[in-house]
């Protein structure tokens, strides 16, 4: 089976071709370049970018390839979340495609193809404790299956990837800036006080960095000199990785500004790695149990259930629960808030990360030592597979495809903020 794969949820245009699991070519063109003049993404800019570029990158991957556009047996295209307009364009493309074809139209949940990334180069081992966290989204999953995977936590207001760029846009970094604070913080000293691990006192799985992001902001206007500091680094373009004997992170620190710069870069990726470790190991308790040589968690007294998971938080309209159990999630987007463990259910036999902030040195870090305490398998896709890409809606669609599932021309695009309908046709098996 050939699998086209079309991503266009967000500034990256990004088409690749799968053959029976197999990535044989990938092409991606990104607009950080077009979207830096404004410290963030422009959609209709995107949108633009998008129109021009796909049709040659098409014909790029598919010379690459050695195949031709009748050689396809499945479209596959991000169907959302992402920006309205950038999503058009993709789908449109792939309904076109599809339609002079004759080959399958999939549409594929953006973030579902995150976590399925990880299970690339190897086989996913079902069910899996999935992790996503990117510029838009920190979500964590129950994956039962390609198709089937349950929301257990997410994002409340800003993401953890968003939470990076506004912090690199305060300090007059570039965008994207996630990459940039990584490199910088690894040269610097790690201060676990210096920012704190936001909403995490509570008993939920969901996220919230809009604290965390604005404490940063107050350290950068209280010292102006972090800010000078970084730019002088922007402008030398000096990010290469430091040695391990680095002025700063031995303590001897020939310029104070410059230290004080990575070494709040170095506490703001701890505190965002330390916090997805204590949301992720409270999922994995629920999950799984204790941790092998931990104690149970003692009780705690007060609010429990919903009123505990919510802690103060309104439901957004379109989360939606079966009202037979009052804790199953009835679509895609739906959470299960605090909901006890079944008696029956199968433990999670992996961990999985996926996401641009996935690719974070103290991210990959933070979950490795996770997983080795609990004993389980880290999945993680490449970095370059953590970004917005190609090949993993090729390798979702062609996942989806193998299992019978496909969509007609009716398909719509979703929009950040509504629900990804799981509205599949049954095909035959490709």
């Amino acid at each position: 089976m050939l699998c086209l794969g079309i991503e266009t949820s967000c500034d990256e245009t990004a088409l690749a071709l799968v053959r029976d699991g197999a990535v044989i070519a990938d092409v991606m063109s990104s607009q950080a370049d077009v979207h830096a003049l404004f410290g963030g993404v422009v959609p209709e800019l995107a949108s633009r970018e998008h129109y021009r570029l796909i049709g040659a990158l098409c014909d790029e991957v598919l010379r690459r390839a050695g195949v031709t556009a009748a050689d396809i047996d499945v479209v596959a295209v991000a169907r959302g979340p992402g920006l309205l307009g950038s999503l058009l364009v993709g789908m449109g493309f792939a309904k076109g495609l599809a339609l002079a074809t004759g080959a399958r139209l999939v549409g594929v949940n953006h973030l579902h193809a995150h976590l399925l990334a990880a299970g690339i180069a190897e086989e996913l081992p079902y069910p899996t404790l999935g992790l996503l966290v990117s510029g838009g989204h920190t979500h964590i999953y129950r994956l039962e299956s390609p198709r089937h995977m349950r929301l257990l936590g997410r994002t409340l207001d800003d993401a953890a990837g968003e939470a990076f760029d506004k912090v690199a846009k305060q300090l007059g970094l570039a965008y994207p800036g996630g990459r940039t604070i990584d490199e910088l913080g690894r040269k610097g000293r790690v201060n676990p006080t210096m920012f704190p691990r936001p909403y995490v006192d509570n008993d939920n799985l969901d996220f919230s960095f809009s604290g965390l992001k604005t404490a940063a902001g107050l350290v950068v206007q209280a010292n102006p000199a972090l800010s000078q500091a970084a730019r002088a680094v922007a402008a030398s373009a000096d990010l290469s990785a430091p040695s391990a004997d680095s002025a700063c992170a031995d303590g001897a620190a020939p310029d104070s500004a410059l230290c004080g710069l990575y070494d709040m870069c170095a506490s703001f990726n701890h505190a965002v790695a330390d916090t997805l470790r204590i949301k992720l190991e409270r999922a994995l308790l629920r999950e799984n149990g204790p941790l092998p040589g931990t104690p149970p968690p003692a009780k705690k007294k007060g609010k429990k259930g919903r009123a505990a998971a919510r802690d103060g938080q309104q439901l957004a309209m379109h989360e939606i629960f079966d009202p037979a159990d009052g804790c199953s999630p009835s679509s895609e987007h739906g959470r299960a808030l605090d909901c006890p463990p079944e008696a029956n259910r199968v433990p999670v036999r992996a961990l999985v990360a996926a996401g641009g902030v996935a690719a974070n040195s103290y991210v990959r870090e933070a979950l490795t030592d996770l997983a080795r305490r609990a004993g389980l398998p880290l999945l993680l896709p490449t970095p370059a597979l953590c970004t917005d890409n190609g090949v993993m809606v090729a390798h979702a669609g062609w996942r989806l495809a193998s299992l019978g599932l496909g969509h007609d021309l009716a398909l719509e695009a979703i929009p950040r903020g509504r629900t990804i309908p799981d509205d599949f046709t049954m095909f035959r098996a490709v």
